[in-house]
């Protein structure tokens, strides 16, 4: 299997090579193009020209995707279409791509812009080990269905004229609006499928319906779906050195006991059979009106609402400690049961002192029962446009709201507890485990009930943006452009949460801990079924009001940005000698101002930060003879700091007279970088290029907590009325918050291309290939960041990412198959440090390779049939606790298949 994969990429890539040298297809043969640019196109290859043209012309280094190859491509929404991409990688939750990684950057560190505006729109992870609910300034792609979107362009350099953010780069998106068609349009399309692990009826439509009327046109568009998901597997809750803790040990050998009373061996802390459900929706509607009064003015107004709503369900069965020991220990005593100290009857360690074998009696057992119910909602409106205002002198501009909310008001789970006998086996590779019980999980009889906890959260998200720019052309060959951008983000949010509700009732008795009212069984899971809470019996029958303990929050968080921008950039399209030679310099210059609000434990605080600085912007293009051109680009850019970060929640303690102080630090500068790019490019035939691109950066900035002693009050910037007595030159004797420490550079080289394959026989001359291949290096002395850190590559950097498509194009069939890479990554280089030594250093996910494919058969010159399948080889999802590849978490989500229609009028 492996040579076979490898000797196809070879014969493609030859293929690639080889192709200038060969005559090309006539783009009508391989299908019926839409000359209209319908969103239903039938011609594949008419969406590669349109992304290839749009790569040669222009001025920044840029890549992009076109309608139809979006509603072509078998992808559940734009991250996956993205992936498609040269130097983009995707993470996904339950199969389906949510963020993007660009150029080996994570995903805090790409801007995106849809219609114009930057856009943040977070949804949240319904994993832990994958940042739930985190703050940043990160897009979820899987909030929006990709057949809304006309084209979406990824902007690998920068110029002047662009608004300031993102070190990666930039990801624009673009709406249809109704000037993007020739004619009236209306175009329809129905999905139906299942997912091999839900088995449930997944409905995906979309629409849209274009007019036009001489000078005015209207376009409205929507797409909706509504499926189940499933990622179902094993994980543990890290591993720990550990020492017996009252265990019973008289079964080991002398040796063994001494070896675990060492403290030296890792001992999985718990381990679970673990099972993640969600019912989602997702409904998009875009609508545009464009204007064109004369050919000198154009306006456009585009409107775009979205919701994606989620109703999960997760649970796990779980061989566990309390806190961060591992369930080694002694006994307890609960609602008036004595329970024995754990017995260790056998355990086995590998060469890395990890405990792989271990077999315990009396050892603690729990289920975990968890629900959870999330919207979130966006809304934008934009304003655009251009007008000849003289002779040689255009304004341009842009303007629009937006809002985005992300509520969870409910996240609640409920454990139940036991004590018995389980064999847990890792011997059977670093992501195996083979669990044994000596009791019945599925026996109510055998649990009660420990722990309720309670939670919700909140968040906001708006922006107001404003910029215009003066464009006067000097000559046919040169402009210059002046302008500015005003932008106010804001972002806040609160949560409350209680734990351990009636746990102390249950432990003493006061309260039943029999769960047989409210328990049933789950048999979800292959060959194991456990009990859980049935959550509606178990609230009535314990007569708790979860709202009860919700009424006080516990964080409070606002940020507010207000940004001024403006800049100057000259274009210009000239010849040395014979040769084309093109391009634009600018400078862009902001001011931020930074207004953050929290509650720190002693009150309300308001603490104000502000950055300014110039960016410098140079692209250069050579063209040479016979399709061939260079490019060179270099620029610096910036990328502000994750909204955490910048809120003021935080602490202020006094003891014995000294006063320290813990907050947050809206004063933080953008993480900055210098860059470079290199590219070289050749295109040919109608659809074929090949290209290399090389690129460098210089990243300084990375956030690392830092701690000082002995400062003056006032350097804390809180008000002095904040703690009593405490004054401007009050001395305090620590101060923490983050700052900007660590820098280190990233290099990296892009190879892509595509082809048809039109010089093999008949009927394999329909053939044609895109490939492409990124690879990305990046190391950071984490210490420098996290105490006891390593040094290692980049979070989120994934060395190689790799994709390739084989696709064939005929009259009324086509078809394609695509396969996407993505080498291991570090997800955190936090590391986790104990008394006994460190137990983790990173956390990290293995390499992946997704395969999709879809068919199109075209019956008339108005209908479709279509049939996609996503992830077709259930990819695992493997997740790893420290360098040495401990198991964390292990999943898969099934593969999902779709058939439908497709109607064009």
């Amino acid at each position: 299997m492996t040579i076979a994969r490898h000797s196809w990429l070879a014969t493609t890539a030859l293929a690639l090579l080889a192709q200038p040298a060969v005559a090309q297809q006539a783009p009508s043969e391989g299908g019926r193009a839409d000359a209209a640019g319908d969103i239903v196109v039938t011609g594949y290859r008419s969406s590669l020209a349109t992304a290839r043209d749009a790569k040669r012309a222009a001025t920044i280094i840029k890549e992009t995707i076109a309608a139809s190859d979006i509603a072509a491509f078998p992808d559940l929404n734009l991250a996956e279409a993205l992936q498609r991409l040269p130097g983009v990688a995707i993470n996904r939750e339950a199969g389906e791509g949510r963020r993007i990684s660009l150029r080996g950057l994570g995903p805090d560190l790409t801007r995106v812009q849809l219609n114009g505006m930057e856009v943040l729109g977070n949804v949240d992870s319904p994993q832990d080990s994958r940042g739930q609910a985190t703050r940043d300034r990160a897009f979820d792609f899987n909030l929006f269905a990709a057949e809304l979107f006309e084209h979406v362009d990824v902007e690998k350099s920068y110029q002047a004229q662009q608004s300031e953010g993102g070190i990666a780069g930039t990801v624009e998106l673009f709406t249809a609006r109704p000037f993007d068609y020739k004619e009236n349009k209306v175009a329809l399309s129905a999905q139906a499928g299942t997912n091999t692990l839900t088995r449930d009826l997944q409905p995906r439509l979309t629409g849209l319906v274009s007019r036009r009327w001489g000078d005015v046109g209207l376009l409205v568009s929507g797409a909706y779906s509504r499926r189940q998901t499933r990622e179902q597997g094993l994980d543990t809750y890290r591993w720990r050195h550990n020492k017996a803790n009252g265990s019973d040990l008289s079964a080991l050998t002398a040796i063994e006991q001494a070896k675990v009373n060492s403290g030296n061996l890792l001992f999985a802390r718990g381990n679970r059979l673990s099972v993640w459900d969600s019912t989602q929706e997702r409904l998009g509607l875009t609508a545009s009106m464009q204007w064109d009064p004369a050919t000198s003015a154009h306006v456009t107004l585009d409107a775009l609402y979205g919701r994606f709503t989620g109703d999960r369900f997760e649970t796990h069965l779980a061989s566990r400690g309390g806190g961060s020991s591992t369930w080694l220990g002694g006994g307890e005593t609960f609602a008036g049961v004595t329970y024995p100290n754990a017995r260790v009857n056998a355990l086995r360690w590998n060469a890395r002192d990890e405990v792989v074998y271990l077999d315990v009696s009396g050892g603690k057992a729990a289920t975990e029962t968890r629900l959870q119910t999330t919207a979130n909602v966006f809304t934008q409106l934009v304003l655009s446009g251009d007008a000849s205002v003289a002779d040689g002198l255009t304004l341009c501009w842009t303007g629009g709201v937006e809002r985005s909310r992300y509520d969870m008001p409910t996240n609640d789970k409920f454990t139940l507890e036991g004590f018995g006998g389980v064999i847990s086996d890792y011997r059977g590779g670093p992501y195996s485990l083979t669990n044994t019980y000596r009791f019945d999980p599925a026996d109510a009889g055998f649990w009660h009930a420990k722990r309720l906890y309670v939670n919700e959260t909140f968040q906001h998200t708006g922006l107001d943006d404003a910029k215009g720019r003066l464009e006067y052309t000097l000559s046919p060959e040169d402009t210059v452009s002046l302008g500015g951008e005003w932008r106010r983000f804001a972002n806040g949010g609160r949560y409350a949460e209680q734990d351990d509700i009636l746990t102390g009732a249950f432990r003493s008795g006061k309260r039943s801990a029999r769960v047989e009212g409210y328990a049933t069984v789950y048999g979800g899971y292959p060959g194991q079924r456990w009990s859980i809470v049935d959550f509606p019996k178990m609230l009535a029958q314990l007569g708790i009001d979860r709202r009860q303990y919700l009424t006080v929050p516990r964080g409070v968080f606002s940020v507010e940005e207000r940004t001024g921008a403006g800049f100057a950039q000259y274009d210009w399209s000239h010849l040395i000698g014979a040769l084309p030679f093109r391009g634009n310099l600018g400078l862009r210059y902001y001011h931020t101002d930074v207004t953050s609000r929290g509650e720190a434990n002693v009150g309300p605080v308001t603490v104000r930060g502000q950055d300014q600085g110039v960016l410098p912007a140079a692209n250069l293009i050579l063209e040479l003879d016979r399709g061939a051109l260079l490019r060179f680009s270099a620029a610096r850019t910036i990328n502000r700091p994750a909204l955490g970060a910048l809120a003021v929640n935080g602490t202020v303690s006094a003891d014995n007279g000294d006063i320290t102080v813990a907050i947050g630090n809206p004063g933080l500068r953008p993480y900055r970088s210098n860059g470079i790019d290199l590219s070289a490019e050749y295109y040919f035939g109608p659809f074929g290029y090949v290209a290399a691109a090389a690129f460098y950066k210089s990243l300084d900035g990375f956030l690392s907590t830092q701690t000082v002693s002995n400062v003056p009050y006032g350097r804390t910037g809180l008000p002095d009325t904040l703690y009593p007595g405490v004054t401007g030159t009050t001395v305090i004797s620590s101060f923490s918050r983050p700052v900007n420490l660590a820098s280190t550079n990233l290099a990296g080289l892009e190879l892509s291309g595509q082809a048809d394959l039109s010089f093999l026989p008949a009927p394999l001359d329909r053939l044609g290939t895109a490939l492409n291949l990124a690879y990305v290096a990046s190391r950071l002395d984490y210490a420098r960041i996290y105490p006891g850190g390593i040094t290692t590559t980049l979070e989120g950097l994934s060395k190689y990412n790799a994709n390739a498509t084989l696709y064939y194009q005929g009259g009324a069939f086509d078809a394609r198959v695509s396969a996407n890479y993505r080498s291991g990554y570090i997800f955190s280089a936090s590391p986790v440090l104990t008394p006994l030594g460190p137990d983790q250093d990173v956390t990290g996910f293995e390499g992946t390779i997704y395969l999709d494919a879809s068919a199109h058969v075209t019956l008339t010159r108005h209908l479709q049939l279509t049939v996609n399948g996503v992830n077709l080889t259930d990819q695992r999802e493997k997740q790893y606790s420290n360098s040495t590849k401990r198991l964390y978490v292990v999943t898969r989500s099934g593969t999902t298949l779709l058939a439908g229609v497709r109607v064009t009028l």
